[in-house]
């Protein structure tokens, strides 16, 4: 009888003990759990992270935007408007160079946007390197934060859903929408084609705007002969996306971006003397077919191609989202509807950018 109460004993000590250990090992993993990767990855690496872990649990919409200093003041506008326009828990993943980061940061905290989530990345644009000739045309275009939309899986964000927008687009709609698109099986993003716009068709025709991929390829080259599209198929603008962040790695999206990156700059395929600079069209060939059609009230673009092309009034006002694509910015001048833009600036505490009006120095 005593040698099986000391048996009894010996076992509920050894439960004890494995109660304890099971315990430890749980408030362990809880408190060396990672708020963010601490990865640094090639392309993207963080700055700053304000707001505490972000994962897909947190329920957030990702959005990422570039942030160049001489066009700083459209990035805040753009993240103003979004903010200023959805319930909804939105992170922005802000994109920059290191010698920018600095600003960056202090025109967020130093002004009402200091309220939103936020991460800066720096991009590395050494990954450029071999794939990007110098052009005089439109030698904005060839600005490497272009080319960040290339390398969305690179980026240190830990989404499989992220939006992606330009840093001349306003938001007027909730974000929250636009991220709810739901994605055909086997799209690694959606985009919104040049053909489903037809309020603006006339407006597009005025100003020699190209719709189909006639306007972005030279179809004298063998190269683009043999990809077998149609040089009348409507195009799309890479400007305003929703991406599915594990289809795109699945597709090897961006190989498949470098290759014709790497294609042009051997032979010249296209150029940014054409409609849609250097960037544009390795996304219409590799995804030719393949991508989802957005409402086209949720990129509602071309306001940046003419200073004297106009939209009608009650168009504005319905549409979700609109994009000074092309060389009229609305932060410079001429531009047109610049009071639907300037509504959302906020001035630069550090006095770095500035508006360019008819009365300004600039």
């Amino acid at each position: 009888m005593a040698l099986l109460r000391r048996i009894n004993h010996v076992l509920l000590v050894l439960l004890v003990l494995m109660l304890f250990l099971l315990l430890h090992n749980t408030l362990l993993r809880a408190s060396t759990r990672p708020e963010l990767s601490d990865h640094r990855r090639t392309v993207g690496s963080a700055a700053r992270v304000p707001a505490g872990r972000v994962s897909e649990a947190d329920s957030v919409i990702p959005v990422i935007i570039c942030a160049s200093e001489e066009r700083m003041g459209g990035t805040m506008a753009a993240i103003n408007s979004i903010y200023s326009n959805t319930r909804a828990s939105v992170f922005f993943y802000i994109v920059t160079f290191r010698d920018a980061v600095k600003l960056t940061r202090q025109y967020i905290e130093r002004t009402k946007l200091r309220r939103i989530k936020y991460k800066i990345l720096e991009f590395n644009p050494m990954v450029l390197r071999g794939k990007v000739k110098p052009d005089s045309s439109r030698p904005d275009l060839l600005h490497p934060l272009n080319f960040v939309r290339f390398y969305l899986p690179l980026l240190d964000v830990s989404h499989q859903r992220v939006i992606y927008l330009d840093d001349d687009v306003i938001v007027q709609g909730d974000i929250e929408d636009l991220f709810n698109v739901k994605l055909k099986p086997g799209h690694a993003a959606a985009f919104a084609s040049d053909c489903d716009l037809p309020s603006t068709h006339e407006m597009v025709r005025s100003i020699g705007m190209q719709t189909t991929y006639m306007g972005f390829l030279d179809y004298r080259k063998q190269e683009v002969k043999d990809l077998g599209i149609n040089p009348r198929d409507c195009s799309f603008n890479p400007g305003v996306f929703v991406a599915d962040v594990s289809e795109w790695k699945k597709q090897k999206i961006t190989k498949q971006l470098e290759r014709w990156m790497e294609e042009n700059f051997r032979q010249n395929i296209y150029s940014s003397a054409m409609a849609g600079g250097v960037a544009t069209p390795p996304m219409l060939i590799v995804f030719h077919d393949k991508y989802t059609t957005l409402d086209p009230l949720w990129h509602v673009r071309h306001l940046g191609w003419s200073p004297d092309a106009h939209y009608s009034e009650s168009y504005l006002q319905e549409a979700r989202l609109l994009h000074w694509n092309g060389p009229f910015k609305p932060w410079s001048y001429p531009a047109v509807h610049l009071d639907l833009w300037e509504r959302w600036f906020i001035p630069d505490p550090s006095g770095k950018f500035s508006l360019v009006r008819p009365d300004s120095d600039r």
